[in-house]
């Protein structure tokens, strides 16, 4: 080891939330030593819709089954939430179930729970005895050198130098590894920003627990969401499309408020509802746009790669996927000792394979949520077509259907029929 550092790692992991938690989980289990660090002491908050979707259950189970059953058994934390509602600009909804045979299922294909449970969660299954976990540390400065990345930690008051074959950046959307070492950055076209709150005694939820997303008028291209948690507790929020916020000079805060307040078919739910947290906002980095995720000596995951679905907002599952196929990159190069742009490329490549049909789905139905008329007449049609609510329901799990929602072929029939 050479005398200026104080660590000689081949990988270090910044950041502990789903994406950096998830990469961490996957190299302990192949027994690969690594370093990981989050500025935060678990548990800690963090702001988001706290919705996970079936991409977060099929990780896990590739990761451990047995981790669901603490999921399945912890009603306390965890609500188990089985589709969507779509509530259209005149009022008007739809109730799309994640499966079509929801009486067929044992367990529910997605979950509700506060970012404080579930990172902590995810936190408490590293094995310690493979990876070295600095909580309370923060990343100062990345400098390339021969043969990969001196890296300035700062732990405890105290700097801490550390040699890395291999930087993961996991620590979300203001990521320092992104900043310092990648081209991506904030482009309002493809930023989301989002306010959240909690609130207890909202009613009139589905039975199943169901999300609900509230296409606004006046929050186009951009809605409210309302998502059912344990003991008696909501997740209430907005985000929409910053070039949009900006340009029409919209107030967040004050228009979640007042569809509260207002809203014809919200008002009535939050007569006795109580603000039980500040609402506080967050950015959202989008997957509408391919970016270089990866070059010499680097890898980026989750939000710091910016890959947030562009229409539900989803970033937990697409975080956590990041981090499973960055495990893959990781055991690839440190098999070759390889970690050099050309090389990691691969990785991009992977994540593209994995979830670019999707993003590129949502970035359409996105840009499509602009025009009230057209979202009103999907709403009003298939709350009377049967096989259109089906079509809908089966694009959750088949990408083949999903390639359907992209043709404008589907939109001209739909308003033709």
């Amino acid at each position: 080891m050479a005398s200026e550092y104080n660590m000689e790692v081949n990988v270090l992991i910044v950041g502990a939330g789903p994406a950096g938690s998830s990469l961490s989980l996957f190299l302990c289990k192949e027994k690969i030593p690594h370093l990981l660090i989050d500025k935060a002491i678990f548990p800690r908050d963090k702001v988001c819709g706290d919705a996970l979707s079936g991409k977060v259950i099929d990780v896990l189970k590739k990761l451990n089954p047995s981790l669901l059953n603490e999921i399945y058994k912890g009603e306390d934390r965890f609500t188990g939430s089985y589709g969507v509602k779509f509530a259209a600009p005149n009022g008007k909804f739809i109730d799309i179930p994640f499966k079509k045979d929801l009486e067929a299922l044992t367990n529910p294909p997605g979950f509700i729970v506060k970012r404080f449970h579930f990172d902590d969660f995810l936190f408490r299954q590293i094995d310690e005895s493979v990876a070295t976990v600095f909580q309370g540390c923060m990343i100062r400065e990345l400098k390339p050198v021969e043969g990969g990345m001196d890296c300035l930690l700062e732990r405890e008051g105290k700097e801490v130098r550390v040699f890395a074959k291999l930087v993961v950046g996991a620590e979300g959307d203001r990521s320092v590894v992104a900043k310092k070492l990648s081209s991506i950055h904030k482009e309002d076209e493809h930023y989301c920003a989002g306010l959240r709150a909690y609130y207890k005694g909202v009613t009139g939820f589905h039975e199943k627990n169901f999300i609900e997303l509230h296409f606004l008028k006046e929050l186009l291209p951009g809605y409210l969401w309302i998502f059912p948690l344990p003991n008696g507790e909501a997740n209430v929020g907005v985000g929409m499309l910053s070039k949009e916020v900006g340009k029409r000079k919209i107030n967040l805060k004050k228009v979640m408020l007042e569809a509260i307040e207002k809203n014809p078919t919200i008002r009535d739910r939050f007569a006795n509802a109580v603000l039980v947290d500040d609402i506080r906002g967050w950015g959202l980095p989008l997957g509408s746009k391919k970016r270089r995720i990866s070059g010499n000596h680097f890898l980026l995951t989750g939000d710091a790669a910016s890959l947030i679905d562009p229409f539900t907002g989803e970033g937990i599952g697409n975080a956590m996927v990041t981090g499973m196929l960055a495990a893959r990159q990781v055991k690839r190069s440190l098999a070759e000792n390889r970690y050099d742009e050309k090389f990691l490329i691969e990785y991009d490549e992977d994540v593209y394979k994995a979830l670019w049909s999707e993003l590129k789905l949502s970035h359409t139905l996105q840009r499509l949520s602009k025009y009230p008329w057209l979202f009103n007449y999907v709403v009003n049609k298939a709350s009377r077509n049967e096989e259109l609510r089906d079509t809908i329901t089966c694009m959750f799990d088949d990408l083949n259907i999903r390639d359907r929602l992209r043709s404008p072929r589907f939109y001209f029939k739909l308003l033709v029929d």
